[in-house]
């Protein structure tokens, strides 16, 4: 089922997610929903909090033609979608440089500086714990999903020049929410 997407003027945005403590049916859903939703929307990553849900979840979808090719083989034995329930991010190295956007932030999408590469602890929808590194836009993406789940959002990783450029925009999102 594809849920409305909420966007940035939602207190509810700022919320830190809460621990998935069990793997229950409710769950498989929110799971099933969200990657409808994130396909809808075209986007390549959704983090609960972006349907108006509490749990620590997120999901990515990263198409190989989007990752960059040194970056392809590296992520490869990372599956596609990638289901996180209570993710936790470690080890950044490296930074990147890149454009980044986000569901909540429609038509809006500015050059963010992040680690290049990131180790991420998740359990999976089978309750098993797995560890992971990744790069590129996979490490983004982890990155950017896991500041959802904190209550971090695509503005506050702005520089004061980029929140003013988009200062008419964010007044705009806020007013509708």
């Amino acid at each position: 089922m594809v849920h409305k997407i909420v966007c940035f003027g939602e207190e509810y945005l700022r919320e830190k997610a809460q621990p998935v403590t069990a793997i229950t049916p409710e769950i498989r859903q929110l799971v099933e929903d969200m990657l409808d939703t994130m396909r809808a929307a075209r986007g390549v990553g959704l983090a609960a909090e972006q349907i108006g849900r509490s749990e620590s979840v997120c999901v990515i979808d990263i198409p190989e033609s989007a990752e960059k090719p040194e970056c392809v083989e590296f992520n490869a034995a990372i599956p596609m979608p990638l289901i996180m329930l209570n993710p936790e991010l470690s080890d950044p190295q490296g930074k990147q440089r890149d454009e980044e956007g986000c569901l909540s932030f429609p038509d809006i999408s500015v050059p963010l500086t992040r680690a290049n590469q990131i180790t991420a602890t998740y359990t999976d929808l089978e309750g098993t714990r797995h560890t992971i590194t990744a790069q590129g836009l996979l490490a983004r993406a982890i990155q950017h999903e896991c500041d959802h789940l904190n209550g971090v959002l695509l503005v506050d990783k702005m520089s004061t020049m980029q929140r003013i450029s988009v200062a008419g925009q964010l007044r705009r999102l806020r007013q509708k929410s």
